[in-house]
């Protein structure tokens, strides 16, 4: 299989559903992509320092999206994050975008604004 020459874009999402549709889409957009069932998983993955942008959900089992990204700052590493979540919460986003996010989805999201987000981050990296 032929890798593609895109900038690495990095699913962690818990809901396998969301790590099945989101490669596809992604790569649609030119972009290789990795997923990780938990942000443990990502943490301890090779493809951490290479990931251009995370699509990070917020809630999860284990480490929560939100402590992932803030031990990610402390670590040093300043991947620019998309966070996605089935919360609508505006106070959530808010708090989000002011932490230094670039975007917070609410699943459902269309591929239009999942394409605007991560191109928005990429400019941004």
């Amino acid at each position: 299989m032929e890798r593609l020459r895109g900038p690495l874009i990095s699913v962690v999402d818990d809901d396998i559903s969301v790590r099945e549709a989101l490669p596809a889409l992604l790569q649609a957009f030119g972009h290789e992509v990795a997923t990780f069932s938990s942000a443990e998983g990502f943490l301890e993955a090779a493809e951490m320092s290479g990931t251009r942008c995370l699509l990070l959900d917020v809630k999860m089992e284990g480490m929560s999206g939100q402590a992932l990204y803030l031990e990610l700052r402390r670590l040093g590493r300043h991947i620019p994050v998309v966070f996605i979540t089935a919360n609508h919460d505006e106070v959530l986003r808010t708090r989000l975008l002011k932490q230094g996010a670039i975007d917070c989805l609410f699943k459902p999201f269309s591929d239009d604004a999942l394409e605007l987000a991560v191109a928005r981050a990429l400019a941004g990296s």
